[in-house]
């Protein structure tokens, strides 16, 4: 089985990478592959270009074997549509369970994007969950996909939905941007070879306007 971790990674942060290590082991998985998003269709344009992020991911994951950076949104033109990758992936490995993971946020906005009903036809959904998540109230689309256990997701190649509580670390990338901006210390919320990039690229420095979500 494959992980699959969407995301601007603007920058990259403990947050991201303790979660893809969790799953990585929770799931059994092979590997789990983080794609860059070069132009996400539900957030305005990353701070940092697309090489700047990537070189960052690349430093994060350094010593973490099984963690691997999947360059295929940044190569390819346009927005970066999940379903295009998942369909792309499902092409490269085609006798390999895909399991694309979302936090809970992004599954309760999932019918805002783009084709995703089709999602489940290259790869099961792993809702990443905080505790106390309710799952009671899903409707009937996603009722019928629901898996109960781990071994339907590794004896099916795509199409089930699964919720999986994790350690979730409150820090966002939006938050780290801020406390780079006012100067102070974003230590031990990310990695300190990500923050001595930063710091020697002059990251993150300009007017606060830029941000505004």
């Amino acid at each position: 089985m494959i992980g699959i971790f969407g995301g601007t990674f603007d920058p990259i942060h403990y947050g991201h990478l303790r979660s893809a290590l969790e799953v990585k082991d929770i799931f059994g998985l092979k590997e789990v592959r983080l794609i860059p998003s070069a132009q996400p269709p539900h957030r305005e344009q990353p701070a940092a270009t697309a090489l700047m992020r990537l070189q960052m991911l690349e430093l994060a994951i350094k010593n973490q074997p099984g963690l691997i950076i999947d360059t295929r949104e940044l190569n390819r033109s346009g927005v970066s549509y999940m379903v295009d990758t998942l369909k792309s992936l499902r092409q490269e490995f085609k006798d390999e369970p895909l399991l694309l993971f979302i936090g809970s946020d992004a599954f309760n906005n999932l019918k805002t994007w783009y084709k995703w009903q089709h999602l489940f036809d290259y790869a099961h959904i792993i809702v990443m969950t905080r505790p106390g998540f309710n799952v009671l109230n899903l409707d009937e689309f996603f009722k019928a996909r629901l898996a109960n256990e781990i071994t339907e997701l590794a004896h099916n190649l795509e199409g089930k939905l699964y919720f999986q509580q994790v350690t979730q670390l409150d820090i966002s990338a939006t938050a780290i941007r801020d406390m780079i901006m006012e100067q102070r210390n974003p230590g031990f919320l990310l990695p300190d070879t990500v923050i001595a990039y930063i710091r020697q690229h002059k990251l993150y420095q300009r007017h606060r306007s830029h941000y505004l979500h």
